[in-house]
């Protein structure tokens, strides 16, 4: 009796130790992952940028980095920051950026559901018509679970890594075209302030030549000068006139790129034609940024991210061409009641299940699963090429935004010393003159050399503040969320 009760529990563990064993074996074929190990590649610059003079700004030891400097303590100008924010709320370009992200968490929504069984409820009904004219009838009702995938050798897993690759990239993406449309706004305001200057300039010199014209028309008809003279500042006086029709329309071309940037008409964020004359020269000069090293673009820069999350997509989907060459095993299970009539269904007896699982292994294919590995490689190398080529960019957009930045300071600093010589010189041969000792050709030329000078300060001047937003954009700045933001994202669900 001892003997046989041994024998039955040795017997009864036998099947526990096949079925761990089966598990563990499961398991350890689920765990499987034919991606191959990614490795982030070597950047291809170099470790610092090239010194451009001794322009750039120190960078202190708690100096922040443009990607930790959220855009609202960069900009100074609360007229600019309103704009700013209603860009981000209406952008239509930004929009799409954010449904993008929404489409693509969708896709990866659908293959990471891939990797679980779908469950199905399932009701059929047949009537067969058989020997002896009589018909057959049968019903069906029950739960369904039709060709769910085992994984495993890791398909349906790198699909889905690289479903969540795509949708990574595009959160990058999303940060990529805010920064750059943060930055548009901001030039496009900086650009419309210089218009308005540009025009206030304009006007002050056509007053002042239409004057001279009336003096030479005046002289010319009193003898005192020559024809030559009433027609130089007849044609000095239409060139100003011509000047101040291309601002006029320049200006209107820059706030109509403006409103297109902020999605909606503009309100009062520019102020008045006469207080924008003075302001570019007035504008508060914005938060500097330190340039920190080259190797910092890697995780500052967004874009950078954005072609580092596409080259693991494309390496997972390396993994899932390589499953293909092996087995792929399929399971079709059911459970439910089936009965002749429908009355039947639900009674005692009439329950069961059916089993139904399915291995298909590749034997000849043509060349089809390899040549979906050759793809799947190739693509992979051209995700490298554009991620090496991405950090390339960066580096080279950081460098010129530096070298602007060394070598506009001392060109504003020579021209406005130059506008202030041209605005001496312009009086002395007013005064020369109006005491006949100069002649008229030189007061026009003086004026017209005035005129170019301070042209080219306002220039000058409005390229400088760009430069400042363009190394803002270049080091990674203004994708910084503010905390409604943030707390927006928070809101989305996450892999």
């Amino acid at each position: 009796m001892r003997t046989m009760k041994g024998t039955k529990v040795r017997n009864m563990r036998k099947p526990k130790r096949l079925q761990l064993f089966a598990a563990s074996a499961a398991a350890l074929l689920a765990g499987c992952s034919l991606i191959p190990s990614y490795q982030r590649p070597a950047a291809p610059i170099t470790t610092s940028y090239p010194a451009y003079g001794n322009a750039a700004a120190p960078v202190t030891a708690n100096a922040d980095s443009a990607a930790d400097l959220a855009w609202q303590d960069f900009f100074p100008d609360s007229h600019l920051k309103g704009l700013i924010e209603r860009s981000l709320a209406n952008n239509r370009d930004l929009r799409v950026a954010v449904l993008n992200i929404e489409q693509t968490r969708a896709q990866y929504q659908i293959r990471r559901a891939d990797q679980f069984p779908s469950i199905n409820g399932v009701f059929s009904g047949s009537r067969t018509p058989a020997a002896g004219g009589s018909i057959t009838s049968l019903y069906t009702v029950g739960l369904a679970v039709t060709a769910y995938e085992l994984d495993f050798f890791g398909r349906v897993r790198s699909l889905k890594e690289a479903a969540l690759g795509q949708y990574l990239a595009t959160e990058e993406g999303r940060k990529t075209a805010q920064i750059s449309l943060i930055a548009a706004v901001a030039n496009s305001y900086l650009s419309i302030l210089a218009d308005e200057e540009l025009l206030d300039i304009t006007r002050q010199t056509l007053a002042t030549r239409e004057e001279s014209m009336k003096l030479s028309k005046l002289r010319f008809n009193n003898g005192v000068t020559s024809e030559l003279d009433y027609r130089q500042a007849e044609s000095l006086t239409e060139a100003a006139h011509v000047a101040y029709a291309q601002q006029q329309r320049q200006r209107a071309l820059d706030e109509n790129a403006l409103t297109l940037l902020v999605g909606q008409p503009l309100g009062d964020e520019l102020p008045t034609s006469g207080e924008q004359a003075a302001r570019l020269a007035q504008t508060q000069p914005m938060a500097d940024v330190p340039a920190g090293l080259p190797s910092d673009l890697l995780t500052h820069r967004p874009d950078i991210r954005q072609a580092e999350q596409l080259l693991l997509s494309s390496n997972a989907n390396i993994g899932a061409a390589r499953a293909a060459f092996f087995p792929r095993i399929s399971l079709t299970v059911g459970a439910g009641s089936a009965s002749n009539e429908l009355s039947g269904l639900l009674k005692s007896g009439s329950w069961g299940w059916t089993l139904a699982p399915q291995l298909v292994l590749p034997i000849f294919d043509a060349g089809r699963n390899q040549a979906g590995l050759d793809s799947a490689k190739v693509a992979r190398d051209i995700a490298i090429a554009q991620y090496e080529k991405a950090i390339q960019t960066a580096f080279r957009e950081v460098a010129d935004a530096l070298a602007t930045r060394a070598t506009l300071a001392d060109q504003l600093q020579s021209q406005q010393a130059q506008a202030n010589a041209e605005a001496v010189r312009f009086k002395l041969s007013d005064l020369r003159y109006q005491n006949g000792i100069a002649s008229a050709l030189d007061l026009l030329d003086a004026q017209r050399s005035l005129f170019t000078a301070r042209q080219a300060v306002v220039q000058t001047r409005l390229a400088q503040l760009q430069s400042q937003v363009t190394l803002y954009k270049t080091l990674g700045g203004g994708w910084k969320e503010s905390t409604q933001d943030a707390a927006s994202a928070e809101s989305l669900p996450r892999p």
